[in-house]
């Protein structure tokens, strides 16, 4: 998709999030306190990335995930911006900024994905057939 059509398709913080690698304000973003049962998919792909099932409150004020629901898509690489390394974390497929994987994290392998409600559209669970993401209704019976 060229950058014209995604400036169509995208609000303005949508856009700069997973475009130009912006952070969106903390506890004043879409999915930060939101706790339905569901998917989480790049706003820009539209590939399955997080399950509700793995979104936990941090406190951080932003959605927060102990892991992607398929480790292939989502991919890592250091980011040495802000005076600091981080491990950014961005959409396989769509290639979108979506946040960054820190080592503080609940459960077994102690990562929390801090990842910005722009870069996501949720689909709740009665909603997975109609939008084609019908494999996954099994992980909520």
């Amino acid at each position: 998709m060229s950058k014209k059509d995604l400036e169509k398709k995208l609000t303005p913080i949508q856009y700069k999030v997973t475009q130009e690698d912006a952070t969106e304000p903390p506890f004043k973003n879409e999915y930060w306190d939101f706790f339905e049962d569901g998917l989480y998919v790049d706003v820009v792909s539209g590939e399955v990335l997080f399950s509700s099932k793995e979104k936990f409150d941090s406190s951080c004020g932003w959605p927060s995930f102990t892991e992607p629901l398929e480790k292939e898509k989502v991919k890592e690489k250091q980011d040495n911006s802000l005076r600091m390394t981080r491990t950014e974390v961005r959409s396989s497929e769509g290639d979108s900024h979506l946040g960054h994987v820190f080592n503080d994290g609940p459960g077994p392998n102690g990562l929390r994905y801090c990842i910005n409600s722009a870069s996501l559209r949720f689909i709740p669970v009665k909603d997975l057939e109609k939008e084609g993401y019908k494999e996954y209704k099994s992980l909520f019976e």
